[in-house]
């Protein structure tokens, strides 16, 4: 492997009037939230009018054919978050059709059906709840999976769809292949259920607050419930997890907004809490001035930290050059701290873009040393009915069938008297693995492993 050589590079942020929807647009448009929201790409109509000429009918044709039989997550793409796709003139590419399907953003939050894997689209053991988040709600949206931690889920929307999301059986609209679950109570009742369960349940002390994605909770409705989380002396740590200050900084340079965020994080550094905001940047494209901007304006406003949990995807950021890249913009221009990379989740229709552990492990391998150790990312492979665990904590391992095998020291409460022997399996991609591995799974994926 070629030495990775680390050279500053500036932000930059793509001039959206290279596109043929966006040429008038100006530049009090671009920052205006309410602009961005109402100019989300939501179909493929839509898509037209912002590229005009520029994408082939086939590619079209291939987009159709993939929100038909394989989308799990319906379209809803910021203006912010498609300006990052295929940002230079053609890149190199002979065409901008070209340079567009190869873009790494594109990827992940446009797939078309030639992406897929046409063998193995799903895992056998794919599941909508892979991790059985809703199997382990204590009241509903509220999940207690951890020893002294629990993710509250406010909303089921976010101001940008990613089609690996691993929330797909419940947030966003319902498409094709899947009819998303819903919230049964309102959001006044749930939140009052949860905070319940909170005050009740003392042992927790870490909350991360999320959904979808906060920014679409009306900023009084969540500072409200962040007011009653710092009223518990038992908690200590929030989070709130929003992809949005990658895909729609804007909301966040909002003045109610920044406001807001200093009333709630002077609150917390009185009562000793740390406050802290985690985002979802996959690729350096998506990392752009404004991103930067927003970030600065959170850490202004008195927040602890803002950290990144991406997500590790082959033809996104599978390689040591896309990780550290990413984290160098991240950590050195944009003031985010590389923070964790997960491997994909078995959800269905995500082989093509999932690794398996052991390319995990040597990219782990691969970063060391470059960055400092407090921002060098951890890869993790976040095991259902287990949690995250560093890629290179698994216990055992038959690569020939691509399954991994995994432990924990705590049980949940939906398996509080399993055995605390026993091992829990994830498994890899099976076009990753040799042929016999392959041939094993068809000719039996139905057995018990």
């Amino acid at each position: 492997m070629k030495p990775y050589q680390y050279g500053r590079t500036a932000l930059v942020e793509p001039d959206w009037r290279r596109l043929p929807g966006w040429r008038d647009v100006t530049r009090a448009q671009w920052r205006d939230p309410q602009w961005q929201r109402a100019h989300c790409v939501k179909n493929p109509r839509q898509l037209r009018a912002v590229v005009g000429g520029l994408l082939t009918e086939n590619f079209h044709a291939e987009l159709a054919a993939d929100m038909a039989e394989y989308a799990t997550m319906s379209t809803l793409i910021p203006p912010q978050m498609l300006n990052t796709m295929a940002p230079l003139e053609f890149s190199g590419a002979a065409s901008f059709t070209d340079a567009f399907v190869a873009d790494p953003v594109r990827r992940y939050m446009l797939p078309i059906r030639s992406d897929r894997d046409p063998e193995w689209p799903s895992h056998p053991r794919a599941q909508r709840d892979s991790l059985h988040e809703a199997e382990m709600w204590v009241t509903e949206g509220l999940t207690h999976r951890y020893p002294t931690k629990v993710l509250a889920e406010l909303v089921t929307s976010c101001p940008q769809y990613c089609g690996h999301c691993t929330r797909m059986d419940l947030v966003g609209n319902s498409t094709p292949q899947v009819d998303k679950a819903r919230f049964a109570l309102r959001p006044d009742s749930r939140q009052e259920l949860m905070l319940d369960y909170l005050k009740r349940t003392p042992g927790v002390r870490d909350v991360v607050v999320s959904g979808g994605d906060v920014a679409n909770v009306t900023w009084r409705r969540l500072e409200e419930f962040l007011t009653h989380l710092l009223d518990l002396e038992s908690v200590r740590d929030i989070r709130l997890a929003t992809k949005s200050l990658v895909g729609l900084p804007q909301h966040w340079l909002r003045p109610d907004v920044r406001e807001g965020m200093a009333r709630v994080a002077g609150l917390a550094l009185r009562r000793g809490v740390n406050l802290a905001v985690h985002t979802h940047a996959n690729h350096v494209r998506s990392v752009t001035p404004l991103v930067a901007e927003a970030t600065q304006a959170m850490l202004m406003a008195g927040v602890r930290d803002v950290r990144n949990q991406g997500v590790l995807m082959r033809g996104v950021n599978a390689t040591q050059a896309d990780l550290l890249d990413l984290c160098f913009a991240l950590q050195g221009e944009a003031g985010i701290l590389p923070y964790y990379f997960y491997l994909c989740d078995m959800i269905p229709n995500a082989e093509h873009w999932r690794i398996p552990v052991h390319e995990a492990q040597r990219l782990q391998e691969s970063i060391m040393g470059y960055l400092p150790g407090y921002a060098t990312p951890r890869i993790v492979c976040d095991v259902p009915y287990v949690g995250k665990r560093w890629v290179h904590q698994v216990v055992a391992y038959d690569r020939e069938r691509g399954i991994s095998y995994w432990t924990k020291n705590y049980p949940t409460a939906v398996e509080a008297d399993a055995d605390p022997d026993r091992r829990y399996p994830y498994y890899d991609p099976i076009s990753t693995l040799p042929a016999s591995g392959r041939a094993w799974w068809s000719d039996g994926p139905d057995k018990e492993h």
